[in-house]
């Protein structure tokens, strides 16, 4: 329990991965991917149980190995490029509440974040506590700010690139996030009802930069890799 609440910690750790291949379970620091996050939920101490959902026998070894539980494996139609995470979570949930077992809350912790720290966690529950929230997702400032974008016309002018009126000078820009898929945070009955993790009680959860690497490729591995060093 934290703070009253009970809580389900759940990593979702699919074998496949075409963009990088092994991805789960590539090394970081000297460690499998996933079990930085699995560390950094062991020491956050806010989980009754962690639940890791994967589809590969190497990724549940790991993860037993590292503290977290596999109490089964992933069935193969929710293990595919297009399977929603949500139900790959919603299996979870159903194979947890046939066995007896339902959380006031549930947190989805994706191993591809791995610079996520168990503040993080800790500090997202507490926001949760704070606001009464139904949800807490969790965004970083963007790295390019979206009004500096655009589409190009085929001969690549950029006459128009520009829209009239944007500032020149990024400091007078206004602030704009992105999700960094980091945390996931939901009371139970809420995401069981809502599909999804949005509505008029869900807060975001500001994250540093440094912290919010989504690894999805080599260049992403690399500049985590740059960061854990420095």
């Amino acid at each position: 329990m934290y703070k009253g609440l009970s809580v389900l910690g759940f990593i979702p750790a699919r074998a496949g991965s075409k963009g990088l291949p092994g991805k789960n379970i590539r090394l970081l620091a000297g460690k499998p991917l996933i079990v930085h996050t699995i560390e950094a939920a062991r020491k956050s101490g806010v989980f009754d149980y962690l639940l890791v959902s994967t589809d590969g026998d190497e990724i549940a070894r790991i993860a037993r190995q590292a503290g977290a539980d596999v109490p089964f494996m992933r069935p193969a139609d929710l293990a595919t490029d297009t399977a929603r995470g949500i139900d790959v979570l919603y299996h979870a949930m159903s194979w947890l509440e046939e066995r007896g077992k339902k959380y006031d809350c549930v947190m989805t912790l994706q191993p591809t974040s791995p610079l996520r720290s168990a503040e993080d966690i800790t500090n997202a529950l507490d926001l949760l506590i704070e606001r009464s929230a139904d949800a807490i997702v969790s965004v970083c400032e963007v790295d390019h700010h979206p009004w500096w974008c655009n589409t190009l016309p085929v001969d690549g002018c950029m006459k128009d690139f520009l829209r009239p009126g944007i500032p020149a000078n990024r400091q007078e820009l206004p602030r704009y996030y992105r999700l960094n898929g980091a945390i996931y945070l939901a009371r139970w009955d809420f995401i069981r009802k809502c599909d999804n993790w949005y509505g008029p009680g869900t807060y975001a959860y500001i994250m540093p930069r440094e912290r919010s690497v989504d690894i999805d490729g080599e260049m992403d591995l690399l500049l985590a890799q740059l960061i854990v060093k420095s």
